[in-house]
């Protein structure tokens, strides 16, 4: 069924170079340069909005935010666009419902991994939470309603957003997995962790160590 999947439609694969290209504009640093900030040197450098609030303050911070989950959310609201008005007809339904998962959850994670390794910063780029969870938003609302409620817990209990990013993360393909969602859908939600997980590494080496910067940190508004 992936074979026929991937096979449906060639326009389809246009969807993985343009949501990846969205996904490489680096909101961060673009909200942050009329401040005469380069978020890239500050802070822990990274370009999502986390440290963008702790650099350049509440404003800067909530349109980085809106803008990463955006980046996320719309190649695959327009995927799943796209797939409607692909005649699908001669199709058997269990190959419609696997390009119905596959594709745009191929393309939410282009968007990802165009954010992480962004063409705009020499292949450099963010963790992939904020543009994730936009994703999410639109190709499963369940499980990213569930993430965000863990996001929060964790957050509130321990002042560290990278520590409650992590264990929202690694919980997604269980959610997946208990809300019984397709085999696409959960081997999507596993690549899609793996690759936060790995962004996240500096992370987790400063969370061990003890050096890990909490939730606000230096700001202004």
């Amino acid at each position: 069924m992936i074979a026929d999947a991937l096979t449906v439609s060639p326009l389809l694969y246009i969807f993985v170079p343009i949501a990846f290209l969205l996904g490489s504009i680096p909101f961060g640093v673009l909200f942050t340069k009329s401040k005469g900030i380069d978020i890239r040197s500050e802070g822990s450098k990274n370009i999502g909005a986390t440290n963008v609030l702790r650099s350049a303050g509440k404003k800067s911070a909530l349109l980085t935010l809106v803008g990463d989950m955006v980046k996320g959310a719309l190649p695959v609201v327009v995927c799943r666009y796209a797939i409607m008005n692909i005649d699908l007809s001669q199709q058997s339904p269990e190959v419609v419902g696997t390009v119905e998962d596959l594709w745009p959850g191929i393309a939410g994670l282009s968007a990802v991994l165009g954010h992480m390794f962004s063409v705009f910063l020499s292949f450099r780029g963010g963790k992939g939470v904020a543009t994730g969870f936009g994703v999410l938003l639109i190709y499963s609302p369940a499980v990213a309603g569930i993430m965000l409620l863990i996001w929060l817990i964790v957050a509130f209990i321990f002042k560290y957003s990278a520590l409650a990013a992590l264990v929202a993360v690694s919980a997604m393909p269980i959610i997946f997995l208990f809300l019984d969602a397709s085999t696409v859908k959960v081997s999507i939600s596993i690549l899609l962790a793996a690759l936060i997980i790995y962004k996240h590494k500096s992370n987790i080496k400063n969370l061990l160590g003890g050096s890990e910067d909490k939730i606000g940190g230096k700001a202004d508004s």
